[in-house]
């Protein structure tokens, strides 16, 4: 059992948290929310030991083994991929070491036979002699093939690294796992893989993660991290969401009377269990809403920004054609059509070859062969992967935007766009040069609606941004009346947004189906 008692962190005169009293009980898997600076990943550095707290304590009983996902790719880089993951399981190694010296001793003593046996006892308790076929058995599933595992880590590219120190932190049956962004640069299957490893783990697990979809798979409660507290929640991600926004509102509205609120909060828990009943997770040891009841259920003080794309008109029959589109040495011969109501995901382990084709169809690029052909109604709004372009200039965020606003440049109307995208007050004076990635992510999109396409080419557009704006982005392309284009590492966004997929295989060739994305993973993919 993993505890904190009165837990603070302190920098100067800014409070991360305060006064958190959890306990983490075994058999549940919590996932760790909060914007960007809130403390997550900070939070699971104090409970790993790593930082030390301003005030209060963290428990752990003293027979149970904590195992952290590590951040530094390099740190192993002269071990084997499979002595990586056995290095995952400290006391392990350590037991293994003593043997080795013991019974390399030339005068080998009573007391040290009864040393021997006593460790060999420990070694068989932590599953010693399964040690390697386990670890191999992670890294398999991972997504590390055996042809890896007698390699030098400083022999691997990143993604198989992180692949390697994730199955280091599963490895060994740990009693609390602690998981800082362990999607990050994973591939679906790995993902999945991860998944249902996780659904059939027994101990206690906490992640920080902005994959939606993962937390809502994998996690029986929410720990939500704003303004200095940290609070605890029953339930995945998408129940704490829209359970926090349903209370929001109720909060708002002060006609009704409390039993109708009462009914309604009733009614919610009721379907969306009934809903959750049916899912992979309804299926394992997990219980996702078994203990829930109206008093959990409080309203978010987070702030969500207004995502809304509205086309200044609508699109003709004449959408997109593309005709044997060639970019040399990235892809060839690429044809298709896009009808209405097309919304394409384009998916490519090499994300070159969706940076290159976005750059082609949105006129910023003139090096290939093939032609394409946008219809006469068509208007785009443009979001590349690589934004800096749009803020080499030093303008204020009101002057910035002043730029794509045709039809009115008063500066109350642009302040009012900008707080749409959270940008109230002085921040809308912000040096737009200045701004973080997720800032100009969101001007961007603030940028996009005042235009009012009708087409959305969007390349990865939830990196840099935190879960609420992503949540809102969500919602806002889900919602959008014309076609988009899009890449996304979001499986959330991807399954809820396409109906058709576009996917660059690895041996050159595409796969285009009208499809969901998870239909379209189990039944084609070929990446």
């Amino acid at each position: 059992m993993l505890k904190t008692i009165n837990l603070g962190l302190q920098y100067g005169s800014r409070k991360l948290f305060e006064h958190v009293d959890i306990t983490f009980t075994k058999g549940n898997c919590y996932g760790i929310i909060g914007a960007n600076g809130a403390g997550k990943s900070t939070f699971l550095k104090v409970l790993s030991g790593e930082i030390q707290s301003t005030t209060g304590e963290v428990l752990l009983d003293k027979n149970e083994r904590m195992s952290i996902l590590k951040q530094d790719q390099n740190a192993f880089n002269n071990e084997t991929v499979l002595n990586t993951v056995l290095l995952g399981h400290k006391r392990l190694i350590e037991i293994m070491k003593e043997k080795d010296e013991l019974y390399a001793k030339e005068d080998f003593t009573d007391e040290d036979g009864i040393l021997a046996a006593k460790l060999e006892g420990e070694f068989q308790e932590l599953g010693g002699w399964e040690a390697e076929s386990d670890a191999e058995s992670l890294l398999n599933g991972i997504g590390v093939e055996s042809k890896y595992h007698n390699m030098l880590m400083g022999n691997l590219d990143a993604k198989l690294k992180i692949k390697v120190l994730l199955a280091q932190a599963l490895f060994g049956n740990p009693d609390i796992l602690l998981l800082d962004e362990p999607t990050n640069n994973l591939d679906y299957k790995s993902t999945r893989w991860l998944e249902n490893f996780l659904l059939n783990f027994e101990n206690t697990v906490l992640i920080v993660s902005h994959d939606r979809h993962f937390l809502n798979n994998v996690c029986t409660h929410i720990c939500d991290v704003d303004f200095g507290k940290i609070k605890l929640y029953v339930g995945n991600y998408e129940f704490w969401y829209e359970s926090s926004q349903l209370a929001l509102q109720q909060a708002k509205d002060q006609n009704k009377k409390a039993e109708q609120k009462i009914k309604e909060l009733q009614e919610f828990i009721a379907r969306f269990s009934a809903n959750k009943s049916k899912s992979r997770q309804a299926t394992s040891r997990k219980k996702l809403l078994d203990k829930i009841t109206i008093d959990d259920i409080e309203p978010s003080s987070r702030r969500y920004p207004y995502i809304g794309f509205k086309p200044n008109r609508e699109v003709g029959n004449d959408i997109l054609f593309v005709d044997k589109l060639t970019k040399k040495g990235v892809f060839e011969n690429l044809s298709f059509t896009v009808n209405k109501n097309d919304k394409i995901a384009f998916l490519s382990e090499n994300t070159h070859q969706i940076t290159a084709l976005f750059n082609i169809l949105s006129g910023n690029d003139t090096d290939y062969t093939g032609k394409f052909k946008w219809g006469i109604t068509t208007s785009i709004g443009f979001l590349p992967q690589d934004n800096r372009q749009y803020f080499d200039k030093e303008l204020s965020l009101i002057d910035w935007l002043r730029q794509y606003s045709k039809d009115d440049q008063t500066e109350s109307f642009i302040r009012g766009w900008l707080g749409r995208m959270l940008f109230s007050g002085d921040e809308s004076l912000k040096k737009c040069n200045v701004l973080s990635g997720g800032e100009k992510v969101r001007c961007m999109f603030a940028k996009i609606m005042l235009e009012s396409p009708n087409i959305l080419l969007f390349e990865d557009p939830t990196n840099h941004l935190d879960l609420e704006s992503i949540t809102a982005l969500n919602e806002g392309m889900s919602n959008f009346k014309g076609n988009i284009l899009f890449s996304s590492h979001d499986a959330e966004l991807l399954q809820t947004v396409a109906n058709r997929i576009i996917c660059f295989n690895n041996d050159g060739s595409y796969t285009d189906r009208m499809t969901t994305y998870e239909e379209f993973i189990e039944k084609y993919n070929n990446l």
